[in-house]
């Protein structure tokens, strides 16, 4: 499965993961495993990515076995799934798109077109950044927030819960997400979401994200 390579500088697509045919493997961390620290600790990635991730892409071969979809691409299987298989496919897709936002040689905010379709549609970096914050901290339970672009090419924030994302809701293009299930943070901060959320700036990989934007 697609991943940022740390030789080669490559950024992955959102093309490269949901193109990806079964039967599917876990994909490696685009970083070392301590790599994120102190923000992330070693300790929770290999929970979180060894674990948890590799339990979803366990599960989701062991139902595609003898599924009418076991020949479709990654995409096309969340987009006509529900129920168990839905679950554990926008999971493996979900987990491969969050590790590719994280980097441990983060800039302090995005640069170029991007950047200014931020400033154009929250005011500003830092309204941006207190919109998107606020969102993770307040979603109840489980899931993720997006940033995503219309089909218009706006730029827009999206709560989903559990293992729901944008590929659902209107053919969304997702450009950043951050992952606020309690496994996600839970061994570094215990209940705290806010210092995990806050600690989530000082990680995020502009140049994953800038990748994804799309010019109109």
């Amino acid at each position: 499965m697609a991943q940022s390579n740390q030789s080669t500088g490559h950024t992955t697509s959102i093309c490269d993961i949901s193109t990806i045919r079964g039967p599917f493997e876990l994909p490696e961390l685009p970083y070392p495993l301590e790599a994120l620290e102190p923000y992330v600790s070693r300790e929770t990635l290999e929970l979180h990515h060894g674990k948890h991730h590799a339990a979803y892409v366990e599960k989701l071969n062991e139902l595609l076995a003898d599924h009418e979809l076991k020949e479709e691409s990654l995409e096309e299987i969340i987009r006509c799934s529900d129920g168990a298989l839905f679950n554990n496919a926008a999971q493996v897709w979900n987990h491969t798109f969050f590790w590719n936002c994280l980097t441990p040689n983060a800039r302090q905010k995005p640069q170029g077109p991007f950047a200014s379709a931020i400033d154009r549609t929250f005011g500003s970096f830092e309204k941006f950044k207190e919109e998107f914050s606020e969102r993770a901290i307040a979603l109840f339970g489980s899931g993720y927030v997006w940033l995503c672009q219309s089909p218009e090419g706006e730029l827009e924030l999206t709560s989903c819960s559990n293992a729901h994302n944008p590929l659902t809701k209107n053919l969304e293009n997702p450009i950043l997400t951050l992952d606020v299930w309690e496994h996600a943070y839970y061994v570094d901060y215990r209940n705290e979401r806010k210092k995990f959320v806050e600690a989530f700036w000082n990680i995020v990989n502009w140049d994953f994200a800038e990748a994804n934007f799309r010019t109109h």
